[in-house]
């Protein structure tokens, strides 16, 4: 592989794991944060330190963002952005799809190459099975630098709208967000009977990887718009009155499950309780 200059601006845990990742592949690579002390570790590695951002642009053909927000972004770049025109801007800072829309727009307007990127991983697993890099704006910079985003965990491209990545990386964390959520509500439900949240892992860890496997099936039910077919689970069978009546028994907060026997309880009113439990999804999609 060319070996590729790159910087990395932000040394947060994530921009860290990048960086090192960058570092160890054997490309040059120049980091920035706003805490000189962050880099020390990296610098050992190998890294080289910028001490100013337009030192860091101006370091590299290809500038990462790894930053905190939005507006961190701006905050950062706007200041060197005639330093980053030719230049290519992999942002991987999490942000909303219309902010990733509104960054790509300004560096296009600075003659910047541009790259939206949402990192499926924690820092640890950076460079290691299991992570993936969803991609999104100029696939030309995509195809061009995807050895790089490879390094970091497998890439995909989405799509030429800059908020692809975005949209996809935030839809993803709703899933895994409730999925935890609903781990530490039964958590504390078992917790009133001596047991650990250990203990409660060890059996829920496998019981939610298998029902994984019913998510295809469920997503065909949403794509093809019938939830009368057979084999479904009925939102009648699906009240989770029981659920909820024995989390309070136990002095736990419900919160948790009542949003899910609200969506339950929506469509049941509108008259589809014998429809299959995926129907939920319209509540979702359709908010009174």
């Amino acid at each position: 592989m060319t070996k590729t200059n790159v910087t990395v601006l932000g040394l947060g845990a994530m921009g860290a794991a990048l960086a090192a990742a960058l570092v160890r592949a054997g490309h040059p690579t120049a980091v920035w944060n706003r805490t000189p002390a962050k880099a020390h570790a990296l610098v050992a590695l190998g890294a080289t330190a910028a001490d100013t951002v337009p030192d860091a642009v101006t370091a590299s053909d290809v500038v990462v963002a790894c930053l905190l927000d939005a507006a961190s972004v701006h905050d950062v770049l706007d200041p060197v952005a005639d330093l980053l025109t030719g230049r290519t801007l992999i942002n991987v800072t999490t942000t909303t799809p219309e902010q990733a829309r509104e960054i790509a727009a300004w560096a296009a307007g600075h003659g910047v190459a541009y790259l939206d990127g949402g990192i499926l991983a924690v820092p640890p697993m950076i460079g290691l099975p299991g992570s993936s890099i969803l991609c999104s704006g100029s696939e030309a910079a995509f195809e061009q630098h995807r050895p790089l985003l490879d390094l970091w965990g497998a890439s995909t491209h989405l799509g030429d709208d800059p908020g692809l990545a975005s949209l996809y990386d935030l839809a993803l964390l709703a899933g895994m967000y409730v999925m935890f959520a609903g781990f530490f509500h039964g958590a504390a439900m078992v917790a009133g009977a001596g047991v650990s949240a250990t203990a409660f892992a060890r059996r829920a860890a496998p019981w939610l990887s298998a029902m994984t496997g019913a998510l295809a099936g469920l997503a065909a039910v949403v794509d093809g718009g019938d939830y009368t077919a057979p084999g479904q689970q009925s939102l009648d069978f699906s009240d989770l009155r029981d659920l909820i009546d024995a989390s309070a028994a136990q002095g736990i907060s419900t919160e948790v499950v009542d949003v899910v026997q609200e969506l339950i309880r929506r469509q049941v009113d509108a008259g589809r309780g014998g429809e299959g439990f995926a129907r939920i999804y319209e509540s979702v999609k359709h908010p009174a």
